[in-house]
């Protein structure tokens, strides 16, 4: 564990005072990312304090009267909290002149009280008025401030199930999965967080308000699937636990000591595996050619695994397989993670501290060294801060002077980032850096395409440019201009090299070894410009004894530790039917991206960005790495109930597989027993409290499952929220692309692209105004804006651009693999 802290005049956000009002662990998340990098954030809590404070796993707290919640304590560190009551006029007073002492005011108000409270910014009072210095505001909403959905009660759960975040994984049967709330907070935090970061980085020209749908933002996890329904390559049913859409085997077995997470996608990883277990023969069977014939035959594959994992440890095979270069991790417990020495070295457990006891808990993953994070914190009492912001706390002065400007720009507008990523994760990054405005120049090679553009390398994928037709890429590389540079060439390699020097930051996820085998590793690259931020995000961060394991986006959930506590008590552990590290990968790499930038404008610095993918899932599995620390076990899986809020779950609807998505709270619970009709469970005083309720689930459960068998999702949906109650239905993918709400918004938009024709492209996460954000480019084709690019940043003529396609430095036709290509 490091002993001594960065010093705090170097962190990130030092000299930044932020304001948190509302609540919940979106808005906390949010906070925490503020807070761990040195900024002052002021948490305003009711009297009664902060809900979550209930939250657990809870802690001990020697001489007081109550326990204190970890997570709540995790959540908080290192921030200020003062109390006020919403309904005083002299609190409403004080906390608007608060908020005109800040940079950036995060407000999840809208959470609780509904979206109209928005239309009054906090630091206005009660009078609407609008004076001087002006914070960013950043504010979190269920379903956006339009839209059918918008007057809907919410919570993440329903957020998750509408968005289509639920229904792909479980059984078979149903019903389906239903994570921790944390999952949900994680993604929402590092939205609100990142599109703050981005109004400061662009103050002097981008808006001061951001609204955010947590519908909208927690669909990133899932865009994946939304490409493969268009493309007719989703299976378009839940295809059962640890059955991954695509391709197998993609799952967790046991082994003689421990658990293993394998996932096998390409026809030499599959070869690797089958001569690991001692079937060679089955390499070249052609039943099991590729990932969809495996997939077809998944049960007789598992029949073959299960018994060979079983003669080895998990250790033994996380070796034998990764010397083969098949993606393989071991799958630990909370126990096994919180010894690995993989993270021991990098410090991702810090100590928290609430009432004098500490424990550990995951680091912030934004690595920027000697700017943050901080390695760990306490969390403060309710309303300890009080008196300090009653009086003096007014006298602050903001670190920058915010005054309203026109908001006719995107905030990162101006600033230039070369891209040199594949697949999910690093695209989605540069994605989010390209939605708030920055110039995004996509770097490809015709013979090494970003293998999102497809992976099947036939005859057909070449001669009728297949790799311009899938909606994957279509989806996650908008905003973008692409270009195409041979960088195993000389020529490539110095093309590139005079982008970096012309460009603010540089950002890739090739395999760890690729560019110092290029020479364009950081340091090449910072001797031409020695401002360049570069973010890396290999699977378990550069420079340790894992760096080179091969991982996607399913590896790095297993290597997580999170499936362990996934899923219903009695089954195995689960994973999720998408590829979730990917996205939370890419939101915490535009999200660390955007902070280094955010320094490198402060300060003229340069620097390199470690990101390991792996301790980016860390937060997602907070929960169950604290009740480990502070107890020195974790409890059994929940399955779809959650700790505090009775009744809590996924309800099968009248129809195939149709479900809904509901959770409730003590003051809901009256409603709900009048909508099901049943009055008696309201008039049963033991009920009246989650407490009493909790003893009772199954039989409420079977209240909930009698009513909603007789209703289509849809109505049940309606009926419910008409009550006020946080209800939604588990939607699947192909419903999500239909979505009533998501079109009336504009979320989803229709856009013309060259080879594909009219696709349906998602929308940013978040809005400056009622319209969403513009659509600037749809993706780019294969080199498509390589003649532009050359021209107007690196001033080619027509020329020495024509020698270059002639010489295959550059291209806009795919060309069939190479040795030489970039892996």
């Amino acid at each position: 564990m490091r002993k001594n802290g960065p010093d705090a005049a170097q962190l990130a956000l030092n000299g930044l005072r932020v304001l948190e009002v509302g609540t919940g662990p979106a808005l906390a998340y949010a906070g925490k990312l503020f807070s761990d990098f040195g900024a002052e954030v002021i948490k305003v809590e009711s009297p009664a304090g902060d809900a979550w404070r209930q939250m657990p796993p809870m802690v001990c707290i020697p001489g007081a009267a109550q326990p204190e919640s970890a997570l709540f304590a995790w959540l908080n560190t290192s921030k200020r909290s003062v109390t006020a009551d919403a309904g005083s006029a002299g609190d409403s007073a004080w906390l608007a002149q608060l908020a005109r002492t800040c940079d950036v005011v995060l407000d999840a108000r809208a959470l609780t009280e509904g979206p109209v409270i928005l239309a009054r910014p906090v630091w206005s009072g009660n009078t609407g008025e609008r004076q001087g210095h002006e914070p960013i505001e950043v504010a979190l909403t269920w379903f956006g401030e339009s839209g059918p959905y918008s007057q809907y009660a919410g919570a993440e759960a329903v957020c998750r199930g509408l968005a289509g975040a639920v229904h792909g994984s479980g059984p078979v049967e149903g019903p389906p999965h239903m994570p921790h709330d944390v999952q949900t907070a994680v993604v929402v935090g590092l939205a609100a967080f990142s599109a703050a970061v981005a109004a400061l980085i662009g103050r002097a020209q981008g808006s001061r308000r951001y609204v955010l749908s947590v519908h909208e933002a927690i669909f990133s996890v899932v865009e994946m699937e939304a490409g493969l329904v268009p493309d007719k390559r989703h299976p378009l049913r839940r295809l059962g636990v640890n059955r991954f859409c695509g391709t197998h085997p993609a799952g967790i077995y046991q082994t003689s000591e421990g658990w293993i997470g394998i996932f096998t996608h390409t026809l030499p990883q599959w070869v690797a595996l089958c001569e690991a277990i001692g079937r060679p023969e089955l390499a070249g069977d052609p039943r099991f050619a590729n990932g969809q014939e495996r997939m077809a035959r998944a049960d007789e594959i598992d029949a073959l695994l299960i018994p060979a994992f079983l003669t080895r440890t998990a250790r033994e095979w996380f070796e034998i397989l990764g010397d083969k270069k098949h993606p393989t991790v071991i799958v630990p417990t909370m126990a096994e993670l919180l010894t690995q020495e993989v993270h021991r070295q990098r410090n991702a457990f810090v100590p928290v501290e609430v009432g004098g006891v500490s424990f550990e808990g995951p680091v912030v993953p934004l690595r920027l060294d000697a700017a943050g994070p901080l390695p760990g914190g306490s969390a403060p009492a309710k309303g300890a801060h009080n008196s300090l912001y009653r009086t003096s706390g007014l006298d602050h002065h903001p670190r920058l002077q915010l005054r309203r400007t026109s908001a006719g720009q995107l905030p990162l507008r101006g600033m230039r980032v070369v891209d040199l990523t594949m697949g999910w994760a690093g695209p989605l990054a540069s994605r989010t850096l390209a939605d708030f405005g920055a110039e995004i120049i996509k770097v490809e090679s015709t013979g090494y395409p970003d293998w999102w553009r497809g992976a099947n390398f036939t005859e057909a994928f070449y001669r009728d440019r297949l790799y311009e037709k899938n909606s994957n890429f279509n989806l996650m590389n908008r905003n973008k201009l692409g270009i195409t540079l041979d960088l195993t060439r000389p020529e490539g390699k110095q093309l590139l090299l005079q982008l970096a020097a012309r460009a603010d930051a540089v950002i890739e996820n090739y395999s760890a070894e690729v560019l110092p085998k290029l020479g364009l590793d950081y340091e090449a690259l910072r001797a031409v410009n020695e401002r360049l931020v570069m973010l890396s995000m290999p699977a378990f961060g550069l420079g340790n004894a894992w760096s080179n394991t091969r991982a996607y986006g399913g590896t790095l959930e297993q290597a997580s530790g999170l499936p362990l506590h996934t899923g219903h008590p009695e089954g195995p552990p689960a994973m999720t039917s998408y590829a979730y590290g990917d996205p939370i990968g890419g939101l915490n790499a535009g999200a660390a991206m955007l902070l280094a930038l955010f320094v490198q404008q402060a300060t003229g610095e340069g620097r390199h960005v470690n990101l390991s993918q792996v301790e980016a899932m860390l937060p997602m599995a907070a929960p169950f790495i604290l009740e480990q620390s502070v107890s020195g076990t974790v409890s059994p899986r929940l399955g779809n109930r959650h700790p505090m809020h009775v009744p809590h779950g996924c309800f099968h609807c009248a129809g195939d597989d149709a479900w809904i998505a509901l959770t409730v709270t003590d003051a809901q619970w009256p409603a709900l027993c009048r909508v099901i009709g049943r009055e008696d469970l309201a008039a049963d005083a033991r009920l009246a409290q989650a407490s009493g309720r909790r003893a009772q689930q199954d039989r409420i459960d079977a209240a909930i499952t009698s009513w909603c068998k007789a209703r289509d999702p849809e109505e049940a949906m309606r009926l419910l929220q008409r009550a006020g109650i946080a209800a939604g239905v588990v939607r699947p993918m192909s419903q999500v692309l239909q979505d009533a709400h998501l079109h009336a918004r504009g979320f989803w938009r229709g856009v013309e692209r060259a080879h594909s024709g009219m696709y349906t492209a998602s929308t940013a996460w978040f809005r400056t105004g009622s319209e969403p954000m513009p659509i600037r480019n749809a993706a780019p084709t294969l080199g498509e804006h390589t003649e532009e690019v050359l021209t107007r940043v690196l001033g080619l003529s027509a020329g020495q651009i024509a020698d270059l396609e002639r010489m295959g430095i550059t291209g806009k036709t795919a060309k069939p693999k190479s040795s030489k290509g970039v892996a």
